[in-house]
């Protein structure tokens, strides 16, 4: 098994420098984003707080991206069992990275009012609130509250990765891979019912700066085995790995870490099934599509090549004391996504 360099004491997550105090994977968000030694201009700074919330009938994602000279706040209406996929977002300019907060454990309210729609990310204590109003979407209108529980006792993803060719670049990244969330979203006179013993939601927190060209994959899913909590997270791409990676399998709340996954799929198609496999043989994976979804973009100084799916994962994963869990349709998605921004 590789270095699995587990970040374990608080400190800042940078030096006066802007260089990185620690790097390696952690179960919480214990280092303190201090933004203020950050060491590129805010042209450079990306950050995103992304929530994505799903059953195997629907689902919903609400995103709010800052990269300093852009802002967008988008969301999608997922409909599995008609195979339809609905985004719209909106744009701000200069906002000079201002907008999200520096920690993703404090309550916070994110407010982003436009004339397209009205939408709000809160945090109130062990509760995630996703609002939304839209009047004109579909011409039906959609609007709704969704109330994701986050459990404090739980293990997380977190990652602190760093860049060789410049020390200043790095990701600091936050994600609650199982929440369960209830609410409703209704759409025009359907309600759709978010019920927390079917229904899970994704937290991806995300800070860095890197270089202009990126190229990630990740995948994640969660549900019930047996009556127990399961999720995992997975993924590669991003910068200097030789100190962790971000593989993750939670049971019961509690992390159990793998080493290097890899995604094998089909020049990138998302209407095909992807494979996973891990390097320690304690993570084998099949995720057949529901849902799949490709996207390009061209708007010159940014671009976007996404290949998208959500769908059902089936294998086994092993546990650090052996274990093995055989996963049976649990609900989730993968990406395979080059960013030019």
């Amino acid at each position: 098994m590789g270095k699995q360099n587990e970040i374990i004491d608080p400190s800042n997550l940078f030096n006066e420098d802007g260089s990185l105090v620690q790097r390696g994977w952690s179960k919480k968000p214990i280092l303190n984003y201090n933004k203020e030694n950050i060491g590129k201009r805010w042209t450079r700074i990306k950050e995103w707080d992304h929530f994505s919330v799903l059953n195997k009938q629907f689902g919903f994602q609400l995103t709010i991206g800052d990269i300093g000279y852009l802002t967008q706040m988008s969301f999608v209406w997922l409909d599995f069992e008609n195979k339809t996929r609905y985004d719209k977002g909106t744009f701000k300019f200069l906002t000079k990275s201002k907008i999200l907060p520096l920690s993703s454990l404090i309550d916070s309210h994110i407010e982003f009012p436009t004339k397209k729609f009205h939408a709000t990310i809160s945090k109130q204590k062990e509760k995630r609130v996703l609002a939304i109003d839209d009047p004109s979407f579909l011409k039906k209108g959609l609007k709704g509250t969704i109330n994701l529980t986050d459990d404090p006792s739980m293990d997380n993803t977190v990652v602190v990765i760093g860049y060789e060719d410049d020390p200043r670049l790095f990701y600091y990244n936050h994600k609650i891979n199982y929440m369960p969330a209830e609410g409703t979203i209704k759409i025009g006179d359907k309600t759709y019912v978010f019920d927390p013993d079917s229904s899970f939601a994704l937290m991806d927190w995300g800070r860095g700066i890197w270089p202009y060209r990126t190229h990630w994959l990740w995948g994640s899913a969660c549900g019930i085995v047996d009556n127990i909590p399961v999720a995992f997270n997975i993924g590669y791409g991003f910068g200097d790995l030789s100190t962790h990676t971000e593989n993750i399998v939670f049971f019961d709340g509690k992390a159990h870490k793998i080493d290097e996954v890899t995604f094998h799929h089909e020049n990138r198609d998302p209407t095909k099934s992807w494979t996973f496999t891990s390097n320690d043989d304690r993570f084998n994976m099949i995720l057949n599509p529901l849902l799949p979804h490709r996207e390009k973009l061209n708007l010159g100084l940014i671009s976007l090549n996404s290949s998208l799916l959500h769908g059902l994962y089936s294998g086994n994963i092993v546990l650090d004391t052996g274990e093995k869990i055989q996963i049976e349709e649990m609900l989730g998605h993968a990406e395979d996504i080059y960013w030019r921004w």
